[in-house]
């Protein structure tokens, strides 16, 4: 299983039998070298979308497009897209699972919100999710924009995730000692990678933090472009 940042929250994960690309925003996002783009997208099977929002949804049609792969995520956002867009879509809703190339994805709660820019100001885009993704014998928590829940309580004792995925830049989200108040609490990770930091001066820089508050639990801090195996 492999893994691989393409910086803010986005990422590639080669799992089982498929290439998910996960909140691809690759044009304009400013830690992504715009020169990896057909690098960081061959082969992709899936994309997986959080949520609405433009820095983590800005690519998905145009790579659903140009690769002909559906996209999976909320049923409202992705049906609509699917009646506008003429894309491939997977629509679903929080506690649905689905198998992507063998891989079981299961939509669970985040505490954000979601949208995408309209002519007349922002449009409801069905809400905010994370996923558990299981498969090779690993289950990952991709926790997209949320802050801490109690949710995560059942989420940790009911999906049981080895690896985390999480949001920890501050601001817009959690920041490190937040999510690593969560892991710690409601979570028994082995491997814990964070995300959406480092993009802006606004977001935290370093996952010092976050290191210094999961004492005996790997904490990688993911390079972009640089593949990471699980």
């Amino acid at each position: 299983m492999k893994l691989t940042w393409l910086g803010h929250s986005g990422f590639r994960l080669e799992i089982e039998n498929a290439v998910i690309l996960i909140d691809p925003w690759l044009t304009g996002n400013p830690v992504f070298p715009a020169e990896k783009r057909a690098e960081a997208i061959a082969g992709a099977t899936h994309v997986l979308l959080t949520h609405g929002h433009g820095d983590h949804s800005g690519d998905t049609l145009a790579i659903a497009k140009e690769l002909n792969i559906p996209v999976v995520g909320i049923y409202d956002l992705v049906s609509w897209w699917q009646e506008t867009q003429g894309i491939a879509g997977v629509g679903f809703n929080k506690g649905g699972t689905v198998d992507l190339g063998g891989a079981k994805v299961t939509m669970v709660p985040a505490a954000h919100s979601s949208s995408v820019g309209g002519a007349n100001g922002p449009v409801y885009a069905g809400g905010e999710a994370g996923y558990m993704i299981a498969g090779e014998g690993h289950t990952i928590y991709v926790s997209g924009d949320t802050t801490i829940m109690a949710d995560m309580g059942w989420m940790g004792d009911y999906h049981a995730p080895d690896i985390g995925i999480l949001c920890a830049g501050g601001h817009f989200t959690m920041d490190m000692k937040a999510a690593a108040f969560a892991a710690k609490k409601y979570f028994d990770f082995k491997t814990v990678i964070p995300c959406h930091y480092r993009t802006f001066p606004l977001l935290e820089q370093s996952a010092d933090a976050l290191k210094a508050g999961l004492p005996g639990v790997q904490v990688i801090e993911p390079q972009v472009m640089q593949s990471i195996t699980l």
